[in-house]
């Protein structure tokens, strides 16, 4: 089972929140975000959640909120509505920034399309070494950011994380990428970067091997087994992370 306030969690901040990432390893979407000046659209959900995306030199930059001075204003009267927007059956219609709805219409949606063609691929997709690699670090930072969400607000995720004492979790592909899970009171926040010190760490061996891990077609336990998944520091901590992260899938499928 999952909740659709959950979702619109993931969606925005995990699956929207990736754009940050993807205008950074990919040159067709760095050119889509160059814009003259800065752009920032806003997503407003209601009982959800809140959030500005802004362009600026070839780059985007997600923070919580509804800016103040955001060019775009998309509204949503629910999770539900909200969700439809990422799985294509709704059409938002902007309360603020008609002017720039040019933006919203192409560069926005065929920003949104690369990410798409990157999380959704095909095994020909990823023949391509460069999209693999692109693709698997995205589905990277799109799972630590959902492990979050999934641990804030799913009601079996937030028991999972109530077992989670504070501190710093790191996850990591060897000699890729990098995400932290900071622990606070049971909360969870994702920041996409190595942190400086940790007190728990799992990391897995390779990018093909992660990539096999989040397409399901090895289990983590045998790899944990094998050496080819390696934790340290306090597990439970990474036991109850895990509880979590089985969770992920259900929302990402």
């Amino acid at each position: 089972m999952t909740d659709a306030k959950t979702l619109a969690y993931i969606n925005l901040y995990g699956i929207l929140g990736a754009l940050e990432n993807l205008c950074e390893l990919d040159e067709e979407a760095s050119k889509l975000a160059n814009v003259k000046k800065p752009l920032s659209i806003a997503f407003s959900v209601k009982n959800g959640p809140d959030a500005t995306i802004t362009f600026k030199n070839g780059r985007c930059r997600m923070e919580q909120g509804v800016a103040p001075g955001c060019n775009v204003l998309l509204p949503f009267s629910s999770c539900e509505k909200f969700n439809g927007l990422i799985d294509g059956t709704v059409t938002p219609i902007p309360v603020k920034g008609f002017t720039k709805i040019g933006f919203l219409l192409n560069n926005f949606t065929k920003l949104t399309d690369i990410l798409t063609k990157y999380l959704r691929a095909t095994e020909e997709d990823l023949k391509d070494e460069k999209f693999f690699e692109t693709s698997t670090k995205l589905m990277f930072y799109l799972i630590t950011v959902a492990l979050s969400q999934i641990g804030n607000n799913d009601e079996i995720g937030r028991f999972s994380a109530s077992y989670i004492p504070d501190g710093i979790i790191e996850m990591s592909i060897k000699d890729s990428v990098s995400a932290t899970i900071r622990v606070k009171d049971h909360h969870l926040v994702t920041i996409k970067q190595k942190p400086e010190s940790y007190r728990s760490k799992m990391e897995f061996g390779s990018i093909r091997l992660a990539r096999d891990l989040f397409d399901g077609k090895v289990n983590a336990v045998a790899c944990i087994g094998e050496g080819t998944v390696t934790m340290s520091g306090l597990i439970n901590m990474i036991d109850n992370l895990n509880r979590i992260l089985d969770r992920v899938a259900l929302y990402l499928a």
